[in-house]
């Protein structure tokens, strides 16, 4: 069981990714942006990070470089699913290019979340 921290500003997205980790007995904590993000992950330092990229104040791209910092070998999955101006697949290239272990392309199955934390924790 893992300590897993949701950052998204889909509440129904994060919804449905927190019941599935919640049934695979994980416990689960919700942010709705970047700046709640970061305040719960100085808070209560989870085991893994899942956040989204494109979000209104502090991106994910800022919450990965910030959380970093604080914790080098941090596992972080970053999703994404496009915006306005980039692709997902821009945007998940530098992800993993500021530390995200893993990547997961939006929509995506339960079968993708998992393997995508079973990444992230190595």
């Amino acid at each position: 069981m893992a300590h897993i921290l949701v950052i998204d500003d889909d509440a129904s997205l994060r919804d449905v990714v927190t019941q599935m980790l919640e049934k695979d007995n994980h416990y689960v904590e919700g942010a709705a942006n970047g700046e709640d993000g970061l305040r719960m992950f100085r808070d209560n330092q989870p085991d893994i990070v899942i956040t989204d990229i494109i979000m209104p104040g502090a991106e994910g791209l800022e919450v990965i470089t910030k959380m970093i910092k604080q914790v080098e070998d941090l596992p972080i999955v970053a999703m994404s699913g496009g915006g306005r101006h980039s692709s997902y697949t821009d945007n998940l290239k530098i992800a993993k290019a500021l530390g995200a272990r893993a990547v997961l392309p939006k929509p995506f199955t339960r079968t993708e979340l998992f393997e995508a934390i079973t990444t992230a924790m190595g």
